[in-house]
């Protein structure tokens, strides 16, 4: 998938990884929250929303885990996942940093990442960074402010 895929819906763009021990998932979890919250009240402009789980791990985000992943916190909610170099080039493409992280000694590595997510036009321009460390309601209130 590219982003021209998304070309006239609205999009959410969260970079992070499905094995990460604290934030992505309360992130994500806010992310769909305020994406379910919107279309309750605005169900025809909450249609237009597409949250995009993109994951900065890809030796361990296999597409089957990304997709486990997503689905217990939207249904709409679409994981991407790829090479390392497609996932570092999108990474730069919004801005967004990441690196691995293994203490010595250490069996399993952590990824340190930039904690934002990004609301997009439909023309793929940003337009917000929403509040996902807040809360549901927080994003719900953001996308309110955009989404026309």
């Amino acid at each position: 998938m590219r982003d021209t895929d998304f070309a006239g819906k609205w999009r959410i763009m969260y970079f992070g990884y499905t094995y990460c021990p604290d934030v992505c998932p309360v992130d994500v979890q806010n992310i769909a929250a305020g994406v379910k919250a919107f279309e309750s009240e605005e169900p025809e402009l909450g249609a237009k929303v597409v949250p995009i789980f993109i994951t900065v791990d890809p030796e361990r985000d296999t597409p089957a885990v990304v997709g486990k992943f997503v689905s217990a916190f939207h249904p709409r909610m679409v994981g991407l996942t790829g090479s390392a170099q497609a996932i570092a080039d999108a990474a730069r493409a919004y801005g967004v940093t990441y690196a691995k992280q293994q203490s010595p000694g250490a069996t399993e590595y952590l990824m340190d990442h930039m904690r934002t997510a990004i609301l997009m036009d439909p023309k793929g321009q940003p337009v917000a960074l929403l509040p996902q460390d807040e809360s549901g309601e927080a994003v719900a209130a953001e996308l309110k402010k955009w989404v026309r």
